[in-house]
């Protein structure tokens, strides 16, 4: 029997195990889950949201063991309090738009036709969560996706292994048939093998580049539609105009928070020449004021990365870097507890350039670079040149002229005076090797659902 195995990044000890299904097992659950869709989909609309609404708030509920349980599964500080804003503000959005985003689309209703477009849930959902933001990820599809009459089955990532029992747990005492939603263990060969067979009507993964073409390569052939969020190399770039202090705040915090594990994170930052050095500067002191420490002491305000495999690529990075001719300017010494694992010191590096894989490659860690730009072209160009496109940061206080740069970025969401955000009332989206598709808004709904038409000709006497 294979054991899907969390490592606590608190102590470098196993936290949770549990065993996964086989191949036979996890037919069943699907199995299942098609059999309970069209009871769940011709329950009225109102009655769906308001399940999901009730699931959400247990879970808020039971914040007391969800807090916590993050921490030792992949480090979060507690201080933080666990992911109940962003979950709960994507939650209570899209049941607000639900009745809208999946309303018909009436193209003609006389008396001689009644001519409509309809949008009729995929069937069987299966959401492949990570581990960085388990709740908020995973809610991103898992609430629009119940609510629009699907049944949803959730896989997620080793790391976390807890996170999607408490979410099924959660919304089954709320009144959620347990059929309707359920959580799986599985291994990458019967996952593999479940999409391979045409499981399931629609797939969201988030996770790496390399993962999402494991599951392209596996629905190869069945059809299936698929999300994919994947990879990123989030910019940012401080015009000649920004506020910096605003700028140095967000994108400090944006660049390091969750021990820079964040798939919009900032990971480049562009600052015009006449900002540049009190940029870095200010940029400095701030980070330097963290205290890096065990995620369970309410004083932590950095935890450990989720596991020290992680941790490890960030520091080869960073050491290429350096040997390239880069400069790290946070002092290591302010970080007594960066052990070598799983505990890392941040770091700004400066002299950098993108023949180094610091700026090019996801790095995924509270570490960041910082380059010096003359114009806006040349921003533009240093921002463009990625093989990702989730989000860019702009500063400045020039809106015309953030949305004239905004569209030559090649991005999903464009940021001005802000970072690392998901605003659920936008699409959520990438473009390149951050993958396809989109969630959340009118478009997320839109999304798992499929449209179906109705050309009615009517009998006249």
């Amino acid at each position: 029997m294979t054991m899907i195995t969390c490592i606590s990044p608190v102590n470098g000890e196993v936290y949770a195990q549990r065993p996964a299904l086989s191949l036979e097992g996890a037919k069943e659950a699907v199995a299942r889950a098609r059999m309970a869709q069209k009871d769940w989909a011709r329950r009225p609309l109102e009655d769906r949201v308001q399940l999901v609404l009730k699931g959400v708030a247990r879970l808020n509920e039971m914040a007391d063991v969800v807090v916590p349980e993050l921490a030792w599964q992949m480090g979060r500080p507690i201080k933080y309090g666990g992911e109940y804003r962003g979950f709960n503000e994507r939650s209570n959005y899209v049941a607000s738009i639900a009745a809208d985003a999946l309303s018909p689309m009436v193209v003609e209703d006389s008396a001689n036709f009644a001519r409509r477009i309809e949008r009729e849930p995929h069937g069987v959902v299966f959401v492949i969560a990570p581990w960085n933001y388990p709740y908020m990820t995973a809610i991103n599809t898992v609430a629009p996706a119940l609510m629009a009459g699907n049944t949803v089955i959730l896989k997620h990532a080793s790391q976390t292994l807890l996170v999607g029992e408490r979410l099924v747990q959660a919304f089954v005492e709320a009144g959620v048939p347990a059929d309707v939603f359920q959580n799986i263990f599985l291994d990458h060969e019967t996952t593999s093998a479940l999409i391979a067979a045409g499981s399931f009507n629609f797939i969201n993964f988030t996770g790496s580049v390399e993962g999402g073409r494991s599951i392209e390569r596996a629905a190869a052939g069945t059809f299936t539609s698929l999300g994919l969020e994947l990879g990123g190399k989030d910019p940012g770039y401080v015009m000649d105009d920004a506020d910096i202090d605003a700028a140095v705040d967000t994108l400090m915090d944006g660049a390091t928070y969750n021990s820079g594990q964040c798939c919009c994170g900032i990971e480049r930052i562009y600052v015009h020449e006449t900002l540049y050095d009190a940029f870095v500067e200010k940029s400095v002191a701030w980070v330097s004021n963290y205290k890096l420490g065990n995620p369970l002491d309410p004083e932590t305000t950095l935890g450990p990365m989720a596991n020290k495999r992680f941790a490890k690529v960030v520091r080869e990075q960073i050491a290429d870097a350096v040997a390239k001719g880069a400069k790290a300017l946070v002092d290591p010494k302010l970080f007594p507890a960066d052990d070598g694992g799983a505990y890392l010191a941040p770091q700004i590096l400066v002299d950098v350039d993108h023949s180094m894989a610091f700026m090019r490659e996801e790095t995924f860690g509270p570490a960041v670079g910082i380059m010096k730009v003359k114009s806006d072209a040349e921003a533009l160009e240093l921002m463009n040149d990625s093989p990702y496109g989730l989000t860019a940061s702009l500063w400045t206080k020039d809106v015309e002229r953030a949305s004239l740069i905004g569209r030559d970025i090649e991005t999903g969401t464009v940021f001005m005076n802000r970072a690392d955000y998901l605003d659920p009332a936008l699409c959520w989206t990438g473009v390149k090797e951050t993958g396809r598709g989109g969630s959340l808004s009118i478009i997320g709904f839109h999304n798992l659902t499929r449209p179906k038409s109705y050309h009615l000709k009517k009998v006249t006497a």
